[in-house]
Protein backbone atom coordinates (compact mmCIF):
# COMPACT_ATOMS: atom_id res chain seq x y z
CA UNK A 1 0.00 0.00 0.00
CA UNK A 2 2.77 2.45 0.87
CA UNK A 3 4.72 1.67 -2.29
CA UNK A 4 1.67 2.57 -4.40
CA UNK A 5 1.31 5.84 -2.51
CA UNK A 6 5.02 6.55 -2.95
CA UNK A 7 4.75 5.91 -6.71
CA UNK A 8 1.76 8.26 -6.88
CA UNK A 9 3.62 11.02 -5.05
CA UNK A 10 6.75 10.79 -7.13
CA UNK A 11 5.12 10.64 -10.53
CA UNK A 12 6.12 13.63 -12.62
CA UNK A 13 2.67 15.24 -12.67
CA UNK A 14 2.26 15.45 -8.88
CA UNK A 15 5.75 16.83 -8.33
CA UNK A 16 5.32 19.34 -11.17
CA UNK A 17 1.99 20.43 -9.72
CA UNK A 18 3.48 20.90 -6.26
CA UNK A 19 6.30 23.01 -7.70
CA UNK A 20 3.80 25.07 -9.68
CA UNK A 21 1.77 25.80 -6.54
CA UNK A 22 4.85 26.92 -4.61
CA UNK A 23 6.08 29.11 -7.46
CA UNK A 24 2.58 30.52 -7.95
CA UNK A 25 2.34 31.45 -4.27
CA UNK A 26 5.74 33.14 -4.38
CA UNK A 27 4.82 34.97 -7.58
CA UNK A 28 1.56 36.16 -5.99
CA UNK A 29 3.51 37.55 -3.04
CA UNK A 30 5.85 39.44 -5.37
CA UNK A 31 2.97 40.96 -7.35
CA UNK A 32 1.08 41.89 -4.17
CA UNK A 33 4.19 43.55 -2.71
CA UNK A 34 4.60 45.53 -5.95
CA UNK A 35 0.97 46.63 -5.78
CA UNK A 36 1.16 47.65 -2.12
CA UNK A 37 4.54 49.38 -2.44
CA UNK A 38 4.13 51.18 -5.75
CA UNK A 39 0.67 51.00 -7.31
CA UNK A 40 -1.44 51.96 -4.28
CA UNK A 41 0.69 55.02 -3.39
CA UNK A 42 0.73 56.15 -7.04
CA UNK A 43 -3.03 55.82 -7.29
CA UNK A 44 -3.37 57.68 -3.98
CA UNK A 45 -1.26 60.53 -5.38
CA UNK A 46 -3.35 60.58 -8.55
CA UNK A 47 -6.47 60.74 -6.39
CA UNK A 48 -5.41 63.85 -4.52
CA UNK A 49 -2.70 62.49 -2.25
CA UNK A 50 -2.68 62.55 1.52
CA UNK A 51 -4.45 60.19 3.86
CA UNK A 52 -7.66 60.16 1.82
CA UNK A 53 -6.01 59.79 -1.59
CA UNK A 54 -7.84 57.17 -3.66
CA UNK A 55 -11.05 57.41 -1.65
CA UNK A 56 -14.35 59.23 -2.05
CA UNK A 57 -16.81 60.00 0.72
CA UNK A 58 -20.51 60.14 -0.08
CA UNK A 59 -23.07 60.63 2.72
CA UNK A 60 -20.57 59.45 5.32
CA UNK A 61 -19.65 56.33 3.38
CA UNK A 62 -16.05 55.90 2.23
CA UNK A 63 -15.39 54.28 -1.14
CA UNK A 64 -11.80 53.08 -1.66
CA UNK A 65 -11.63 53.27 -5.42
CA UNK A 66 -7.83 53.42 -5.29
CA UNK A 67 -7.59 49.94 -3.73
CA UNK A 68 -9.93 48.56 -6.41
CA UNK A 69 -7.93 50.12 -9.25
CA UNK A 70 -4.73 48.77 -7.70
CA UNK A 71 -6.18 45.23 -7.60
CA UNK A 72 -7.38 45.48 -11.21
CA UNK A 73 -3.89 46.54 -12.32
CA UNK A 74 -2.38 43.70 -10.26
CA UNK A 75 -4.70 41.19 -11.92
CA UNK A 76 -3.87 42.47 -15.41
CA UNK A 77 -0.12 42.36 -14.66
CA UNK A 78 -0.37 38.81 -13.30
CA UNK A 79 -2.40 37.63 -16.29
CA UNK A 80 0.00 39.29 -18.76
CA UNK A 81 3.09 37.80 -17.14
CA UNK A 82 1.56 34.31 -17.01
CA UNK A 83 0.49 34.61 -20.64
CA UNK A 84 3.92 35.65 -21.90
CA UNK A 85 5.94 33.33 -19.64
CA UNK A 86 3.78 30.17 -19.68
CA UNK A 87 0.93 30.16 -22.20
CA UNK A 88 2.71 31.62 -25.23
CA UNK A 89 5.80 29.34 -25.05
CA UNK A 90 3.62 26.23 -24.58
CA UNK A 91 1.41 27.26 -27.50
CA UNK A 92 4.51 27.72 -29.69
CA UNK A 93 5.76 24.28 -28.68
CA UNK A 94 2.43 22.65 -29.60
CA UNK A 95 2.37 24.54 -32.93
CA UNK A 96 5.88 23.29 -33.77
CA UNK A 97 4.84 19.74 -32.92
CA UNK A 98 1.72 20.07 -35.10
CA UNK A 99 3.86 21.26 -38.03
CA UNK A 100 6.30 18.39 -37.44
CA UNK A 101 9.25 20.64 -36.61
CA UNK A 102 9.66 19.13 -33.17
CA UNK A 103 9.10 15.49 -32.30
CA UNK A 104 6.45 14.61 -29.75
CA UNK A 105 6.98 12.30 -26.82
CA UNK A 106 8.24 8.87 -27.80
CA UNK A 107 5.88 6.01 -27.00
CA UNK A 108 6.89 2.49 -26.07
CA UNK A 109 8.03 0.15 -28.79
CA UNK A 110 5.98 -2.86 -29.88
CA UNK A 111 8.35 -5.19 -28.03
CA UNK A 112 8.04 -3.20 -24.82
CA UNK A 113 4.24 -3.31 -25.07
CA UNK A 114 4.26 -7.09 -25.61
CA UNK A 115 6.57 -7.60 -22.62
CA UNK A 116 4.27 -5.49 -20.47
CA UNK A 117 1.19 -7.45 -21.60
CA UNK A 118 2.98 -10.73 -20.86
CA UNK A 119 3.96 -9.56 -17.39
CA UNK A 120 0.42 -8.38 -16.64
CA UNK A 121 -1.03 -11.71 -17.74
CA UNK A 122 1.46 -13.62 -15.59
CA UNK A 123 0.60 -11.43 -12.60
CA UNK A 124 -3.13 -12.04 -13.11
CA UNK A 125 -2.53 -15.79 -13.21
CA UNK A 126 -0.54 -15.62 -9.98
CA UNK A 127 2.72 -16.58 -11.61
CA UNK A 128 5.97 -14.92 -10.73
CA UNK A 129 7.67 -12.39 -12.96
CA UNK A 130 9.12 -13.73 -16.18
CA UNK A 131 12.82 -13.98 -16.79
CA UNK A 132 14.23 -10.74 -18.16
CA UNK A 133 14.15 -10.59 -21.95
CA UNK A 134 17.07 -9.47 -24.00
CA UNK A 135 16.51 -7.14 -26.91
CA UNK A 136 16.98 -8.71 -30.33
CA UNK A 137 20.51 -8.63 -31.69
CA UNK A 138 21.08 -6.04 -34.42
Amino acid sequence: MLTGFKEFLFRGNVVDLAIAVVIGAAFTDVVNAFAESFLTPLIGLAGGGGELGGTVQVDGQTFSWGAFVSQVITFVLTAAILYFVVVLPVRRLFDRRARGEEPGPVGPTELEMLVEIRDLLRAQQGLGPAAPTRPPAP
